[in-house]
């Protein structure tokens, strides 16, 4: 059924009588040939893109003004091409009219014909940041192909994946599963993306062993892929490029394995990893930027080596390590999570320096580059681990501040999601309710009954 709505000519014909405007003014104020206006007018030639947006600033309107009466042009009062849509959808995009992004793709979707055009529109989409207007359409292609083995729907449902991981653990955990299935219809090169991102949301869950079955899967595909590449010494004029070269996904998923094996408390194997990572000699290619990521990946295993030694409980290395990162602002923070676990494992007096890099201990994100513990969901649940880790070392102390500690870590808890510490935080208070008197612990059950 056609809409009964007014036409923007309609609109255009009543705001030319009202000013009393002829045609030809209205061209000189517009930019549009008067010819086509009169074309427009009379309803004999639809109005493109370029002609809405003139129109609507000579009328003095604001840019969106007329978007949702255009859909309907396009869709009720012409057929609908493609030359007009794909500028309408972006635009739209732009301008945070995402109903009117909807309403677009739920009409061209009725002919599937429109599914490659609408993805690669969301390709674009993405690449700038609209992220949302991008979700809806790659939800809608998804829809559309649901029962296609194809790798556009893989595709699609890969960026639906980035886009859903945000603060929520459990939703990126939901994200994560559903995302799986999808993986091994990717290209080799979006499946090592894939496999690294994946590796971000299971570790900021510490979820080790699945952490180190994706690394030892992308260090596989990886190293194919790489001497696959040298064999020929070309690459494939249509062979897709990963986010970084080849060599840094082997190198990454060495640190990532190294990585496990510390959390897991196996230091020699991660030792063993360390070597790995910092040797870059088998890289064929030679240019600044093998330079540089080789010079940081053997700047983490200094570090690591000199961590390792802390975490495994020898105080020697501690002053060692500090020196070490307090040359390197974007590591402090690590460091002092690292620190802090070592000082309550085996019972150090580390306030001097928690007074030294005080001003690292706020939550930050303008961290390194690279780095399995730089992705910003890692972060967030690493400073929600370390508000804890403070709390014990305060209230070890006898210092009630710590109590202060504990509620930000909940506070961090709730917003993430993290249940399991939440149950670390509420055991915490427990041990240590006895430093506060009777009055503050009746404030401080409110508050913390409050996460619960």
């Amino acid at each position: 059924m056609v809409p009964t709505r007014t036409m923007i000519r309609d609109l255009l014909a009543l705001h030319l009588s009202q000013k009393g405007m002829p045609i030809n003014q209205f061209s000189g104020q517009s930019g549009i040939n008067s010819g086509t206006l009169s074309r427009i007018l009379s309803g004999h030639q639809p109005i493109a893109m370029n002609h809405l947006e003139r129109i609507t600033r000579a009328m003095d309107l604001p840019e969106d003004h007329f978007y949702s009466l255009y859909v309907d042009e396009c869709f009720y009062f012409s057929s609908p091409t493609w030359r007009r849509l794909r500028p309408f959808l972006v635009r739209s995009a732009e301008l945070g009219r995402l109903d009117c992004v909807e309403q677009v793709v739920q009409n061209l979707l009725e002919n599937l014909v429109y599914a490659p055009m609408l993805f690669e529109v969301a390709e674009g989409l993405f690449q700038e940041g609209l992220w949302q207007a991008a979700e809806l359409l790659y939800k809608n292609v998804s829809a559309s192909e649901k029962y296609q083995n194809s790798e556009r729907l893989a595709l699609c449902q890969y960026r639906l994946f980035r886009i859903a991981i945000g603060d929520d653990q459990a939703r990126n955990l939901q994200a994560a599963h559903l995302f799986e299935g999808y993986l091994d219809r990717l290209d080799e090169a979006d499946q090592l993306d894939g496999l690294n991102h994946l590796g971000h949301v299971y570790g900021s869950m510490q979820r080790w062993h699945k952490v180190d079955e994706l690394a030892k899967k992308m260090q596989q595909l990886a190293t194919i892929r790489y001497n696959l590449q040298r064999q020929s010494n070309r690459r494939e004029s249509n062979e897709k490029k990963t986010e970084n070269p080849l060599y840094f996904y082997i190198l990454y998923a060495q640190l990532i394995r190294s990585t496990v094996c510390e959390e897991l408390g196996d230091f020699d194997s991660a030792l063993d990893w360390v070597s790995l990572y910092m040797d870059g000699s088998w890289i064929q290619e030679d240019d600044e930027e093998v330079k540089r990521i080789v010079a940081q990946f053997q700047e983490w295993g200094t570090a690591n080596r000199l961590l390792y030694r802390v975490m495994g409980g020898q105080y020697e290395a501690l002053s060692e390590y500090v020196e070490f990162i307090s040359e390197r602002p974007d590591e402090i923070f690590i460091a002092l999570h690292n620190i802090i676990s070592s000082a309550n494992r085996y019972d150090w007096n580390v306030d001097s320096i928690l007074e030294r890099f005080a001003s690292y201990i706020p939550y930050r994100t303008d961290l390194a580059e690279y780095g399995v513990l730089h992705n910003k969901q890692i972060i967030t649940n690493q400073y929600t681990q370390f508000l804890a880790e403070l709390a014990a070392n305060y209230l070890n102390n006898k210092r009630k501040e710590g109590i202060g500690f504990i509620l930000q870590s909940l506070e961090s808890s709730a917003r993430i999601n993290n249940e399991s510490n939440v149950i670390k935080c509420v055991d915490l208070f427990g041990q240590h309710r006895n430093q506060a008197n009777e009055e503050e612990n009746e404030q401080y059950k409110v508050q913390i009954g409050a996460y619960l």
